[in-house]
C-alpha cells in the first residue's frame, strides 16, 4: 500500500520526504546517426589494423559506439567501390540529369514534329489530287466550248 500511496503524493510532499518526484520532462527524440566517408574509411583502416585474438576489434567498437554491421555494410560498400555509397544518403526521389530531361524533351518534341510532318504532306498529296481533277474537268470543258 505504500507503493501505491507514494504515486499519489504531490511533489512537494515527496521532496519534504526525501524521495524525488519523476521528472515530468518530455526527452526529445533521438536522431539517426550519419558518418562521413572519412569517418568510415578511417574506422575501417582502424579495424583492419585490429589483430582478433586480442579483442582490439571489440575495443574500437565500444569506443566508437559501433556495431560489426556497421563495419560489414561498409566493408561492402568500399569493396564494391560504390564510393557515393559511403556518402550519407539523402532521402526522396533523385534528382534528374539535365542532359536526360533535355534529351526526353528532344524526343518528345521530335515526335510531335514528325506527326505534323505527316499531315502536311497528306494535305499536299490530296491538294495535288483535286488540282488534278479540276485541271482535267476545266479542260475538258473548256475543250467542249470552243467552236
Amino acid at each position: 500500500m505504500n507503493a501505491i500511496t507514494s504515486m499519489r503524493v504531490s511533489p512537494q510532499a515527496a521532496r519534504e520526504q526525501g524521495t524525488n518526484p519523476p521528472d515530468p520532462e518530455v526527452v526529445a527524440a533521438v536522431r539517426r546517426r550519419r558518418f562521413s566517408a572519412s569517418y568510415k574509411l578511417r574506422i575501417l583502416r582502424e579495424a583492419d589494423a585490429c589483430s582478433a585474438n586480442t579483442g582490439e576489434l571489440g575495443a574500437l567498437l565500444r569506443r566508437e559506439s559501433l556495431y560489426s554491421s556497421h563495419l560489414t555494410n561498409w566493408r561492402r560498400l568500399r569493396d564494391q567501390g560504390e564510393l557515393e555509397g559511403l556518402q550519407p544518403q539523402r532521402r526522396g526521389r533523385v534528382a534528374a540529369d539535365p542532359a536526360v530531361k533535355e534529351l526526353a524533351h528532344l524526343r518528345h518534341e521530335n515526335e510531335r514534329l514528325t506527326q505534323r510532318l505527316i499531315t502536311a504532306e497528306t494535305i499536299i498529296e490530296i491538294q495535288k489530287k483535286v488540282a488534278g481533277l479540276l485541271a482535267s474537268t476545266l479542260g475538258s470543258a473548256s475543250t467542249t466550248e470552243q467552236p
